[in-house]
């Protein structure tokens, strides 16, 4: 009995027949199906076709863009999809990581590269081009900064205050200020950050001094 079963979803039959001997490669107990159009997929996955990981490429007949990797989504979360596609630009990949899949494998990578990611999204983990998944975290800390730095600085002595966890009272305080005072400057934070509450803006700074970190 296969350990893993795979639909690798393209319309060039010589890549297909390449990913698979790539996947029989790294895993000799996998069960490999073909779909050359999305039609097909959807055929096998109604009939109750079991699958453990779907590899799609996003330009197959019956599907634009997108399209497929949002009905599986919706159709069947329990299968994670990957990614596998010509196009591979920023845009696309981070996209991709929007919608949910669970990586995103370049054509063009080395045999190698891509049997590291099949494995690890195997695994039960995710995948993306580790320059592509950097730049994101870069511009979202850049953005998260940039945010941060309309704060007045009694208002960061707030929200660093309120990242240790204490109360509007112990916060006002803290400042000699009253607590109406100490909750306009809360609702000033929130609009700057673009935040809907304390818990996110925490979540905010926590996250630009782990990127000062681990930088």
């Amino acid at each position: 009995m296969a350990e893993y079963r795979i639909i690798i979803v393209d319309d060039h039959p010589l890549f297909r027949d390449a990913l698979g001997n790539t996947l029989h490669t790294s895993f000799p107990d996998i069960e490999i199906d073909q779909a050359p159009a999305f039609g097909q997929l959807t055929e096998m996955l109604e009939e109750g076709h079991a699958a453990d990981l779907i590899l799609l490429d996003l330009n197959v007949p019956g599907v634009q863009g997108f399209s497929g990797l949002l009905y599986l989504r919706a159709q069947y979360p329990h299968i994670p999809v990957a990614i596998v596609s010509a196009t591979e630009d920023a845009a696309t990949v981070l996209r991709s990581m929007d919608l949910g899949a669970s990586g995103f494998i370049p054509k063009s990578q080395p045999v190698e590269q891509i049997r590291t990611a099949l494995r690890q999204i195997m695994d039960g983990g995710v995948w993306f081009p580790p320059n592509i998944a950097d730049g994101f975290a870069e511009q979202e800390t850049r953005d998260l900064a940039a945010r941060l730095s309309r704060l007045t600085p009694q208002q960061m002595r707030v929200l660093m205050m309120l990242s240790e966890g204490l109360l509007n009272k112990q916060i006002a305080y803290n400042l000699n200020v009253s607590e109406a005072t100490v909750k306009a400057h809360v609702s000033a934070i929130l609009q700057k950050l673009d935040v809907d509450s304390r818990t996110q803006a925490v979540i905010a700074i926590s996250k630009l001094t782990a990127a000062g970190r681990s930088g």
